[in-house]
């Protein structure tokens, strides 16, 4: 089947004020969920509809909750998420650290406790077009483990992505960097998956301890561990990015002790 932009963005819109979203709220998330179509991301895309209407049902997703500033301090701004649609709450605070930064020259600003956050690079070309220079770093929790550590077969992170973004200048694009720390997101092995194809590398671990690059284990019980990029430097930056980014939100990290929903459930630095 073959679809517009503009009518996939109409029926994502539909469903979303159709299970409760304000027309604003739907333009938000739906505009995110097909521009990550557009980009090649479809694991960010609007198949995430299918998740998100799971999550709604056992109220592990609330439409109509924007992004809650929490403190302000100045260059420092922290959000709370409140279990909302991600894509609104990261731009509604993405917004917000912007104006902040153009007032103070820089701006931090975290965000806890939203659901499902999407393409991270969204919010990198967000404050690239609005001319700002931007690293970003996100963790997961709720959801259960997906990486290994370097060395290990048992998944003990999630994929923690990592962004960085700088602006347009002297007729040169913008660089928007934007990556799982695992060697793919979760979403790429969903949609290779349902496709029935297998990766040109070897992408996940087994619970034996084989490498492979069929994504069918991560879709079996008990659950493959995706491996992290760039072997033990690509471990530390996953764990980095748990650390800045759980820690410094105060929406905590994927740490064996905390409570697991099974939802995605992002922190972002």
């Amino acid at each position: 089947m073959r679809h517009s932009p503009q009518e996939i963005f109409n029926t994502a819109a539909r469903w979303l004020e159709a299970t409760g979203s304000t027309p604003y709220e739907a333009r938000v998330v739906a505009d995110h969920l097909t521009n990550a179509n557009l980009r090649g991301h479809d694991s960010h895309g609007v198949g995430m509809i299918a998740m998100y209407a799971l999550y709604q049902k056992d109220g592990r997703l609330k439409s109509n909750t924007p992004a809650r500033l929490v403190k302000d301090a100045g260059s420092i701004l922290q959000f709370s998420g409140d279990r909302g649609y991600g894509q609104r709450v990261g731009f509604e605070a993405t917004n917000a650290a912007i104006e902040r930064a153009k007032q103070n020259g820089i701006c931090m600003y975290t965000i806890a406790n939203t659901c499902h956050l999407g393409r991270i690079g969204t919010y990198g070309e967000q404050c690239a077009d609005a001319g700002m220079v931007s690293l970003h770093f996100v963790n997961v929790n709720q959801f259960d483990p997906l990486v290994a550590p370097y060395g290990g077969a048992d998944a003990r992170f999630g994929t923690n992505p990592f962004c960085c973004a700088i602006p347009a200048a002297n007729n040169h694009g913008r660089f928007i960097l934007d990556f799982a720390t695992s060697i793919v997101a979760m979403g790429k092995t969903r949609v290779a998956f349902l496709a029935g194809r297998h990766f040109d590398e070897a992408v996940i671990i087994d619970r034996n301890g084989n490498e492979t690059a069929d994504p069918a284990p991560m879709w079996r019980e008990p659950r493959a561990a995706l491996m992290p990029m760039g072997r033990y430097k690509g471990a530390g930056l996953c764990f980095a990015c748990e650390l800045l980014a759980g820690l410094l939100s105060k929406g905590g990290t994927i740490a064996d002790k905390h409570p697991r929903d099974g939802a995605i459930v992002n922190n972002m630095t």
